[in-house]
């Protein structure tokens, strides 16, 4: 069976209902997606998808405690706790435990803009499909200055494979215990430095790339005139109904990147906060229930110079999901 998987809890509660109504929109109300929790504050997820049935948390504690386990040990932050932390960002490595024999993973501050029928058939020759440009910034995945990063993957992978955690299409099965210890006795033996030291995106590369998975990314691979962006750092996109267009080729998902969970919150309260691509993301949040929309009066103000609210600010740093600071 295919679905979607994706992460959150309720601090990005606002953004994960965006998602899912997205998920109604473009590829229908009854496709199956599972949650996997980013932390046990899912209370308010919980209570949303009571009311959709396709939607579900996943609850595998066996499943979570391993993967918690191999974080704990291939993440080079467990060298250095103090300076760096590890969280459940990495629960998403669940989905290779199921439920779905395949999968495509999206992080809940995005959304899906167009049919992802091809990503799913592609799997029919790879086990991971991708389709952004992680890979002209190496060094958020990788210690670019370690010089055994070289000894382990030559330049060409580095430059074509590497890929971004936010969105991908595998497989259930791929990393059964056997090939998780072979990369733990990878990493113990010294493999860990050559790892970007914090997050879960520098581990799934790895894990891919290490394990010799070829990583076919669509980036790569469409001819030029189609290839589309997909984050909101791109100003460029044309909307036509709902959906985002690049130079007329229909994006296959929006990321959110670089806008915190904080920001949607404080939209979503009122706080009239300008981000890219807000109203787009305000129409999806608020897909099924038009009346709760905020209605702004004042100025908005920018999210790079809007003052965080303490009250987000806290509940973040608590839940670890922002920087100390």
């Amino acid at each position: 069976m295919n679905g979607i998987c994706t992460l959150g809890n309720d601090y990005v509660f606002d953004q994960l209902v965006a998602l899912l109504n997205s998920i109604d929109v473009i590829l229908g109300p009854e496709t199956p997606v599972c949650i996997y929790p980013f932390d046990d504050q899912t209370q308010r997820i919980a209570d949303e998808i009571a009311k959709r049935p396709n939607v579900f948390l996943y609850d595998n504690q066996e499943s979570i405690n391993r993967w918690d386990q191999f974080m704990l040990e291939a993440s080079p932050a467990s060298m250095n706790k103090n300076k760096y932390r590890i969280y459940g960002g990495h629960r998403r490595f669940c989905a290779f435990d199921g439920p779905f024999d395949r999968f495509v993973y999206l992080d809940a501050d995005t959304l899906v803009m167009n049919s992802l029928d091809l990503i799913f058939q592609k799997l029919d020759e790879y086990n991971c499909i991708v389709y952004d440009f992680q890979f002209k910034h190496p060094d958020k995945v990788y210690n670019i200055s370690s010089v055994k990063l070289l000894q382990v993957f030559d330049e060409t992978r580095i430059r074509t494979e590497i890929f971004c955690s936010g969105f991908y299409a595998s497989k259930k099965g791929l990393f059964e215990p056997d090939k998780l210890n072979k990369l733990l006795a990878n990493l113990r033996a010294g493999e860990r430095e050559i790892l970007y030291p914090t997050g879960d995106q520098p581990v799934l590369n790895y894990m891919f790339m290490r394990s010799d998975i070829p990583v076919y990314n669509f980036a790569h691979n469409l001819p030029n005139h189609e290839i589309t962006g997909n984050s909101v750092t791109s100003d460029h996109f044309e909307e036509k109904d709902k959906i985002l267009y690049d130079k007329g080729n229909r994006l296959t998902y929006l990321h959110y990147i670089g806008i915190p969970p904080n920001i949607n919150q404080a939209v979503c309260a009122g706080e009239n906060i300008e981000f890219p691509y807000r109203d787009l993301f305000l129409y999806y949040r608020y897909l099924h229930e038009p009346e709760k929309r905020p209605v702004f009066n004042n100025s908005p103000k920018s999210y790079n110079d809007a003052p965080v609210p303490n009250l987000f600010t806290r509940a973040l740093r608590k839940l670890k999901l922002i920087n100390q600071g």
